[in-house]
């Protein structure tokens, strides 16, 4: 999303997992060709001790919400090595040895004169809020990661504990694991009672899917289920009505890092 009046552009994307190196140095090299002022990634599987690893040259200001190493089990030819060869081999276990975690990221480019105000987090890994202002103008960005279950509403808890946080500069994006129109699943599955829940919840704070306000007919998605043989965009960016004005441009787009498309 290109906002006009401070020259920046959001870009949002569910990474799905960032252990590896090799994927790092990817989503690295992806960044800095998108150019993006503001990047914020989702489901980075990272924990509150790995906030080191992610780092890349240009985005000096990088916000994680993190959550706590949790393991389902370990494999017992594991017990054989040192911890520093398990914690190398712990980034190619299958999934029923390493449990899933969540993870959430906000990027800044150094192009961008970036002031932060106030950093709120939760302690999952789902959300992280950062408010601040570029160029004396402010900005709250909140980066939220929706869980596999009870995604909308975890999200409409997540917008009732900061509802004094939201305001007229309040840009929401992420993964909300849940499409928020009949538009948004090729299926053209009705939405259920929760969804609509949180679209309540959404009109009631004055906020819009910019998205789908731009391109109100648009088929395109930002996830396809391999199971179910369906599209779907499950990633959003909302903003108040008031920055819609402002803003120039939005569009999906494809990459080979996830099985997410990017929205900028």
């Amino acid at each position: 999303m290109a906002v006009s009046n401070s020259h920046i552009t959001i870009l949002t994307l569910n990474v799905n997992g960032l252990n590896a190196p090799i994927k790092r140095h990817r989503l690295a090299n992806w960044i800095k060709i998108q150019n993006p002022s503001v990047c914020c990634i989702q489901e980075t599987h990272l924990t509150c001790k790995d906030t080191q690893r992610l780092k890349i040259k240009g985005w000096r200001k990088i916000y994680q919400a993190n959550g706590e190493q949790k393991k389902a089990g370990n494999p017992s030819h594991m017990q054989r090595y040192t911890k520093a060869q398990n914690k190398r081999m712990e980034e190619d276990l299958p999934s029923k040895w390493r449990a899933k975690k969540a993870g959430v990221a906000i990027l800044v480019s150094d192009k961008i004169d970036f002031k932060t105000t106030n950093i709120k987090r939760d302690k999952e890994g789902h959300y992280i809020m950062v408010k601040g202002g570029i160029q004396q103008e402010a900005l709250m960005i909140l980066d939220i990661y929706g869980p596999n279950t009870g995604a909308p509403r975890y999200i409409r808890q997540v917008l009732k504990d900061l509802q004094r946080d939201l305001d007229s500069h309040t840009i929401i994006v992420g993964d909300f694991y849940t499409p928020l129109s009949i538009l948004d699943r090729s299926t053209r599955q009705k939405i259920n009672k929760d969804i609509q829940d949180l679209n309540s919840d959404l009109e009631q704070a004055n906020l819009i899917d910019i998205y789908r306000t731009l391109h109100p007919k648009s088929t395109e998605y930002t996830f396809f289920s391999a199971p179910h043989h369906t599209y779907s965009t499950i990633d959003h960016i909302i903003g108040c009505k008031a920055l819609l004005s402002k803003c120039k441009t939005t569009e999906i787009i494809t990459n080979s890092l996830s099985d997410h498309s990017a929205i900028n």
